[in-house]
């Protein structure tokens, strides 16, 4: 057997409450009870009701609201309904419980349902309306009852969909009475005052904008100053919250963005000045660096991250100079924000806040670095931390202080701790290629600092870090096409100063090795060819860059590496390279560098000092290498100035010409010298000219006369020729004794005129030499050593007197040994 049952119909409102009420504001609940509004607000109202049936009646209505045919009766008909009794019931009764449920039931209210409409809205405009005019009235006298109405307010107010400004009727008469109230010692109070004044200047500036006067201004000074005092005094982190995001809204600031979201200041002008004069006692910035002493030691993150943020707005603004940096630190500031740091966790917010708060303080200067060598090992973790985020937003100050600290506390890097930093930037440029250009700047430089440290000599492992840096930094640098002007430079700079480090004695040889040979090969296989791509499209800058960082390498002790590197650069063009810069950006700064590589080079190639003649005419050589010529082809007689010139283009000509450099036109080159014979002659043959300055002419002579052999186009002086020839037979003379191109010495053995003194010459380089060595005559692009097989192919070639000349030396030694033998049997 089965019984069914059917629903009970809705229950309908009785016609009358047992007061009499009409039955249009009774509401029925779920439970089949009834609530007649106006017994409830009667009941709301009345002051002197007691609190136990107080309690009931909100708890019921509480129960009833979560019913949403009750709710939504409620809020279409009565939607006013309960406003002015709720209202009622925080200004007349003193019990937390009741002033609790109280504030919930409104907020319940004013929320609402999506459905409602804009009657929500207005229900809490018309509670706003009603709570400030309470708070305006010119009766309040603030005890511990006005709690709850400010924290009702402060919550009405904390919601920025509709123009609860606009509600606000007695605006003056409000602030006036809050700024009063913010006097009274008791937390609480104070808090929620703040808070509402936060919300307010928040309120007025999203709906008003920046053309209605803000009230709070007028008590600008005496809000901060009350604020401070509080902030100082209190120990609530919820009223050092409201003081915070309080003073946040700009009191230190006197500017006003456009726009509330992108900037959270009060228009003021010389609010800072103002402030002074209007409050006696300490000066501000001393009393604000002793009031967030308490919230920067709080337990809470919130407070701490607030407190910071409020720092940087002050130190920021356009008022505040050095003197008040200097006062924060003096006041320890700076070590409760490196006791912060250690603490921190390395948590993302409080290091970014704390992080751009040490930045500012770092303006106080000397005074700041004694804080920050305290806190420099605090930094360490911090950076391993932000080194692992891309782009994180504290990357670079964090460096810039730790490059600080470096740079000015001498000894504050350990062994350990400089390992530690090498390795942690190292992973940074391996892993973020495409990291902000400042940022690597940085990188590079602090790597270059901890190079420099006492502490750094001998450490092998910060030789490893420093090789694995420069070959990562050559991908940032090279394959990014953006890399700016400073990124390029600070890499360059980067790899000059490892070359050095790398020259120390304190390192095994493999180190010492690995290290200055990974650097010439970045140079000399990355940096070079990419120069030489580039070079007529980057800024002088980066020009002059790559010239002081090849350029010391080449001044390093002279061994094989330097010699390598060198023949690399000559063999690249360099000369014409160089002086195409000179075209490009002729200042006397870039023409000084050109020729101080110039002359370094030809150090390097030829021996210690070889380049000094280009040094010291360096000031009055041309940049142009047409114009060079034009000093060759000039009398030096009684000129020592012209004749230094002159020595100093011969060495140019010479170096660039052994490596297959023109550069200028063969023509021109040879028409230059055989001006320079015929009109130096005279200074040749009576023996003013170095014998040095003769077998650059001889060696140059030859080289370009053995051009204008091959082309049959070029003319050449039969005139300079007689004239070179007969200096060449009065003087002693060794083309085999400095390095010479085989063009040259083939076109030298191709004339009969000096057959005599060039057997004369191989005599005496046999003699010398036993095995025929020595690096002096190259060949296209490589570099040859004159023995049996350079003179074989001069022999067998056939088109000089190279076969002659052996055939007659060679019968000279016979005759001289059989002279000999006979003189012994004698």
């Amino acid at each position: 057997m089965y019984a069914t049952t059917t629903a009970l119909p809705p229950q309908q409102p009785p016609e009358t409450c047992t007061q009499g009420h009409r039955s249009t504001l009774i509401l029925p609940t779920a439970e089949g009870g009834s609530i007649c509004l106006l017994c409830l607000s009667n009941l709301l109202s009345n002051p002197k009701s007691p609190t136990v049936h107080l309690s009931y009646a909100l708890s019921q209505l509480s129960q009833a609201l979560s019913q949403p045919q009750f709710f939504h009766s409620l809020l279409t008909l009565h939607s006013h309904f309960l406003i002015s009794p709720l209202v009622s019931v925080l200004s007349n009764f003193d019990d937390e419980p009741i002033a609790k449920q109280t504030i919930d039931l409104i907020q319940r209210l004013c929320d609402g349902s999506s459905s409602s409409g804009n009657g929500n809205e207005e229900v809490r405009r018309e509670f706003v309306a009603r709570v400030s005019d309470w708070l305006s009235s010119g009766s309040l006298a603030w005890s511990r009852r006005q709690l709850y109405m400010l924290h009702c307010f402060g919550v009405l107010l904390d919601n920025q969909d509709c123009n609860l400004y606009g509600c606000i009727r007695n605006k003056d008469i409000l602030v006036f009475n809050l700024v009063s109230g913010l006097q009274l010692s008791n937390d609480e109070i104070q808090g929620e005052i703040m808070f509402v004044l936060y919300r307010s200047s928040i309120l007025h500036y999203t709906y008003i904008g920046d053309d209605g006067a803000d009230i709070l201004l007028a008590y600008c000074p005496k809000i901060l100053h009350i604020s401070l005092d509080i902030l100082m005094k209190s120990q609530s982190d919820d009223v050092r919250l409201n003081c915070v995001v309080l003073a946040q809204r700009g009191f230190f600031q006197s500017a006003c963005s456009d726009h509330v979201w992108s900037t959270d200041t009060f228009v003021a002008d010389n609010f800072m000045q103002k402030t002074e004069h209007v409050i006696d006692g300490p000066p501000l910035e001393v009393l604000f660096s002793e009031a967030v002493k308490g919230p920067l030691l709080s337990s809470d993150s919130q407070v701490q991250i607030a407190t910071l943020d409020l720092i940087f707005r002050y130190l920021s603004s356009a008022d505040v100079s050095g003197k008040e940096c200097q006062v924060f630190v003096e006041q320890n500031i700076a070590d409760y924000i490196f006791e912060i740091l250690r603490l921190s966790g390395s948590k993302d917010p409080i290091v970014n806040s704390s992080i751009q708060v040490l930045d500012l303080l770092s303006n106080a200067e000397g005074a700041f670095r004694q804080r920050l060598a305290i806190g420099f090992s605090t930094l360490v973790p911090i950076l391993r931390y932000v080194a692992e985020i891309p782009f994180q937003p504290v990357q670079y100050r964090l460096l810039k202080l730790m490059l600080d600290c470096i740079l000015n506390c001498p000894g504050i890097v350990s062994a350990c701790s400089g390992e530690e930093i090498a390795s942690i930037l190292v992973g940074m440029l391996i892993k973020h290629i495409d990291m902000l250009p400042e940022t690597f700047s940085l990188s590079c430089s602090i790597l270059v600092a901890i190079m420099k440290c006492s502490s750094s000599r001998g450490n092998e492992s910060l030789v490893a870090s420093v090789k694995d840096a420069s070959q990562s930094a050559v991908s940032i640098c090279l394959d990014n096409v953006q890399t700016d002007t400073d990124q390029i430079l600070h890499f360059l700079y980067l790899l000059k100063e490892a070359y050095t480090f790398a020259q120390e004695d304190n390192f095994s040889i493999s180190s010492n090795v690995g290290l200055r040979v990974c650097i010439i090969d970045i140079l000399k296989l990355q940096i070079l060819p990419w120069f030489m791509t580039v070079i007529n499209d980057v800024e002088e800058a980066i020009i002059l860059g790559v010239i002081e960082t090849l350029h010391s390498i080449l001044l390093q002790d002279p061994n094989d590496d330097t010699m390598n590197f060198a023949e690399s650069l000559v063999s690249s063009s360099w000369f014409s390279a160089l002086f195409g810069c000179l075209g490009l950006f002729p200042s006397e700064k870039m023409k000084w560098r050109v020729y101080l590589i110039f002359s370094s080079i030809v150090d390097v190639l030829l021996g210690v000092d070889s380049g000094q003649p280009i040094r010291d005419a360096a000031l009055h050589l041309p940049a142009d290498p047409t114009d060079l010529l034009f000093l060759l082809g000039q009398k030096s007689i009684h000129n020592l100035e012209l004749l230094s010139c002159q020595s100093g283009v011969l060495l140019v000509l010479y170096v660039s010409s052994l490596y297959n450099d023109r550069i200028a036109d063969d023509k021109l080159v040879l028409a230059s010298l055989e001006q320079f014979i015929l009109l130096n002659s005279s200074d040749f043959l009576c023996g003013a000219c170095e014998s040095v300055t003769i077998e650059l002419l001889v060696n140059l002579y030859g080289l370009y006369r053995g051009y204008a052999k091959l082309s049959y186009q070029i003319p050449y002086s039969p005139e300079a020729e007689t004239i070179l020839f007969q200096l060449l037979a009065d003087k002693d003379w060794d083309s085999l004794s400095t390095k010479i191109h085989l063009t040259s010495l083939r076109w030298l053995f191709q004339q009969e005129k000096l057959c005599k003194p060039l057997s004369d010459q191989i005599l005496k380089f046999c003699r010398c030499n036993g095995s025929i060595g020595g690096n002096v005559v190259h060949n296209h692009e490589t570099r040859q050593k004159v023995n049996l097989h350079a003179f074989a192919e001069l022999i067998t070639s056939g088109d000089n007197f190279g076969a002659m000349i052996f055939v007659c030396l060679l019968g000279e030694l016979v005759e001289n040994a059989c002279k000999s033998v006979t003189s012994f049997q004698y």
